[in-house]
């Protein structure tokens, strides 16, 4: 294939112009399979000092296995698509289980682990036992669709699948130039990777810094600012959500989500989505009983999850009486404790308002 040309002088420009990252420094399965979810929807200066406190707290996949929940979760928080981080765990039990605690080493097995997926798994047989298998993504996909001139939709079956197979007989073809001491799968995937991070970025690409841009079709016929092709955006939705910080004796009742669904596991104020129209103190009779305590405004929170914009009012009450609270499936936690409860991105805000 024409395309094989560009493996020579991508691994070139890889070993001259890598990052220095800390999970570049081992080849241990388990360090490089926790940098890859985190990376996934997270850029890689967010996770860097992430992955250090992790490996840190938890050094293996035993140790990670036998963790409690709640602290592998407020390990995680900030980092945001939680799932991600109970799949981990969930992954890591099946590990012990499984495998006596060894991470596979082969495509089969390593796809079976919960929340491991074709890129995720391509990922950690390549850089990590330098197998040739491929990996393809968003920075893959800009970086091979520029180079070939893929002027249709990424997300394409058709084209999908084509970028696959070419990342497929690219790694393959790194394979078989390999020399001894060398890896040249994990080179070269990384080296693919680090190129649409560095270089061929998503607006205003370097293209004049690209070390193939003799060979990139996007180039040649000025159609960068094109390639990818850009979908349309989904609309924007608007979410207002009105929550109660009740503080009775020095502490604040905090309920748990469900055990699925979004932020599954972690803890907040007792919170309702409802209308623009609806006020606030409706709300608290409606679903605290607290129809005659005063209501005071501590803070509204604005944050995006996906196409969500969501507005979250805050408002403390303090009652004269200690409400009876047994329908919302929640605690009374001392206010000095409430830091170390792992709380949505959005609740942790209320904290740090509602303690300094």
């Amino acid at each position: 294939m024409r395309t094989r040309s560009i493996v020579i002088p991508l691994l070139k420009w890889f070993s001259e112009n890598s990052r220095d990252l800390p999970w570049r420094k081992t080849t241990d399965p388990y360090a490089i399979w926790v940098s890859e979810i985190m990376l996934q929807q997270t850029q890689v200066k967010t996770v860097i000092p992430y992955w250090e406190r992790w490996m840190k707290r938890f050094p293996n996949i035993t140790s990670l296995a036998s963790a409690n929940e709640d602290e592998v979760i407020k390990l995680w928080e900030g980092l945001g698509y939680y799932s991600r981080v109970r799949n981990m765990r969930k992954a890591a039990k099946c590990i012990v289980t499984d495998y006596d605690g060894k991470f596979p080493c082969d495509l089969e097995h390593v796809l079976s682990l919960p929340g491991v997926g074709r890129y995720t798994c391509g990922a950690i047989c390549s850089i990590s036992y330098n197998q040739p298998e491929p990996i393809v993504d968003g920075n893959v996909v800009r970086v091979l669709t520029r180079l070939i001139g893929i002027e249709e939709s990424s997300k394409s079956k058709s084209v999908v699948d084509c970028l696959w197979s070419v990342a497929g007989d690219l790694v393959r073809h790194a394979m078989s130039l390999q020399k001894p001491k060398q890896r040249n799968a994990s080179s070269f995937n990384q080296a693919m990777m680090e190129l649409g991070a560095l270089v061929c970025t998503p607006r205003n690409p370097l293209c004049g810094n690209c070390p193939l841009k003799g060979r990139c079709v996007a180039w040649k016929e000025n159609k960068v600012e094109i390639i990818p092709a850009v979908p349309k955006r989904v609309g924007l939705t608007k979410r207002r959500f009105v929550g109660f910080a009740i503080r009775w004796r020095n502490k604040i009742f905090v309920r748990r989500r469900p055990r699925s669904g979004v932020n599954a596991g972690f803890w907040e104020f007792p919170n309702w989505e409802m209308d623009a129209a609806v006020e606030a103190k409706h709300i608290a009779k409606a679903n605290l009983s607290l129809s005659q305590e005063e209501l005071s405004p501590l803070c509204v929170i604005n944050h995006s999850i996906t196409r969500y914009r969501n507005r979250l009012e805050i408002f403390v009450i303090e009652p004269r009486e200690k409400p009876r609270l047994t329908k919302l499936n929640g605690q009374w936690i001392c206010e000095t404790k409430l830091e170390g409860l792992p709380l949505t991105s959005a609740h942790r805000k209320v904290v740090d308002k509602l303690i300094f």
